[in-house]
């Protein structure tokens, strides 16, 4: 557990929210958030792609992309990631966020991360619903360099980042290879200095039930690779209800992004999730995103397409915009070609 002085102000910086909001309207969030069920989405072995048996590695990507179609979620086990490495950036992950509040807002001095890494809460939040619970380190990969000064949190991100970005790269091929697309897009546009990490602690939350430790939002990218403990709250829409994602020790989580539902047409879906918050426990998870850089454009891969072109700079300057304006991501609906078509 950290030191009081580590936690950011969210008593103060949210007062008036919760001041004005009566106990009934904190009720009516509570039974909002009721979970119908915990379950565990799709598990795929993934040393089944190195097995001589065609057979095998087919169905192991046919399990992929049926789950990225069906579910826009799936964990993978045997994914040739060693268990050290996670162990050693989780406590890597812990002494910085041990830090006091003042410093973390400052730790990019120190660490060589660009300045703004260091992020937390809702700024732009007008009520409950729209809190998040939540610090967080969201780091480009650019900062984490050969030529960066040593020292252990960056050394082991640098590791982790290596690693994991080739697996998102494998992923991406066998996703655009169902589509019919034996392209050389993801490896020409998604480079290792084009992609995010992102380290979070969900503090305990003890001043209401049913609030965010992420608010629900789609990701803004590719794929996410997230690596998270044990003590659970992600929730993810499934069939039109929330469903609690159930830890596997073993697993990373997959999920599509806003970027491959647009590439693929609406195919491969970027699905609506979000964290709850723990009472009593503390919550760490890191996730790595699969990003090409600002100048790539995204355009469906079949016809007639549901979205129109644009850039990836163009669509996170209109998130931004969004939150910035209205407290909230719009996401993909922005740029459907017309309103009356669905993805």
């Amino acid at each position: 557990m950290m030191d009081s002085n580590s936690d950011p102000p969210f008593h103060e910086a949210y007062k008036i929210l919760f001041d004005k909001t009566e106990k009934q309207e904190l009720g009516n969030v509570d039974f909002e958030f009721e979970v119908v069920e915990e379950c565990e989405v799709p598990v795929i072995d993934l040393s089944r792609l190195e097995e001589t048996d065609e057979v095998a590695r087919e169905e192991c990507k046919f399990q992929i992309a049926r789950a990225s179609q069906e579910w826009g979620f799936f964990q993978v086990v045997k994914h040739g990631i060693s268990s050290d490495i996670f162990k050693r950036l989780r406590c890597e992950q812990e002494k910085v966020f041990k830090q006091p509040f003042e410093k973390k807002t400052k730790e990019h001095k120190f660490l060589n991360f660009s300045a703004g890494s260091y992020r937390w809460g809702s700024p732009t939040a007008t009520r409950i619903q729209q809190l998040s619970w939540s610090e967080a380190f969201h780091i480009p990969l650019s900062d984490i360099l050969p030529s960066t000064p040593s020292n252990p949190l960056c050394s082991t991100i640098e590791q982790f980042a290596s690693t994991v970005s080739s697996l998102a790269q494998t992923l991406a091929d066998i996703l655009a290879e169902k589509m019919g697309h034996k392209s050389k897009f993801f490896k020409e546009n998604c480079l290792a200095n084009t992609c995010y990490l992102r380290l979070n602690r969900y503090p305990p939350c003890p001043v209401a039930s049913g609030i965010h430790g992420l608010m629900p939002h789609t990701d803004s990218d590719f794929l996410t690779i997230l690596y998270q403990d044990q003590v659970g709250g992600l929730q993810l829409v499934k069939d039109g209800k929330w469903i609690a994602v159930k830890p596997n020790p073993d697993a990373l989580i997959i999920n599509i992004g806003d970027l491959f539902q647009a590439w693929s047409n609406g195919v491969y879906k970027s699905v609506e999730h979000r964290v709850m918050t723990n009472p009593k426990l503390e919550r760490f998870s890191m996730a790595y995103f699969f990003c090409p850089s600002n100048e790539t454009v995204i355009e469906s891969c079949r016809e007639p397409c549901i979205y129109r072109k644009f850039s990836f700079r163009e669509y996170r300057q209109q998130v931004r915009d969004d939150v910035q304006n209205l407290g909230s991501k719009i996401g993909l609906p922005r740029f459907l070609i017309s309103e009356g078509t669905s993805s």
